[in-house]
């Protein structure tokens, strides 16, 4: 088994071997010590955003929510299956990077994970 120094994804270096796999207690990530590089280069982060099935979302696209929505320093939710049409995607930097107008709720940004393509 190889000897990696830091966890890939935070690169912690608290990390230990559980038979075939190394284990970060920081982050929860586990990988193998085999794995090979073609697998490393695929979980390399691309710039697009895409939703909770990892379809790619564009600018201008319909998007329905896959989770009630609690809004922060408000009353209101965001219901399952709120359809959202127009959106424009931003880099918020917190996550949130679907910028869009809600029917009754006014002008949202959202986490692209709690939405799916429509």
């Amino acid at each position: 088994m190889q000897d990696p120094t830091n966890c890939p994804k935070c690169n912690s270096e608290n990390i230990y071997a559980d038979g075939n796999l190394w284990i970060c207690p920081e982050c929860g990530n586990e990988w193998s010590a085999h794995a090979s590089a073609d697998n490393a280069a695929e979980d390399v982060q691309d710039s697009l955003i895409r939703d909770a099935n990892g379809n790619i979302l564009n600018d201008g696209d319909s998007v329905t929510v896959i989770k009630e929505l609690r809004i922060k320093g408000s009353s209101n939710v965001v219901k399952v299956g709120t359809k959202v049409k127009n959106i424009r995607l931003t880099d918020a930097g917190d996550g949130h990077d679907i910028a869009c107008k809600i029917d009754g709720i006014g002008s949202i940004n959202l986490k692209s994970e709690f939405v799916k393509k429509a």
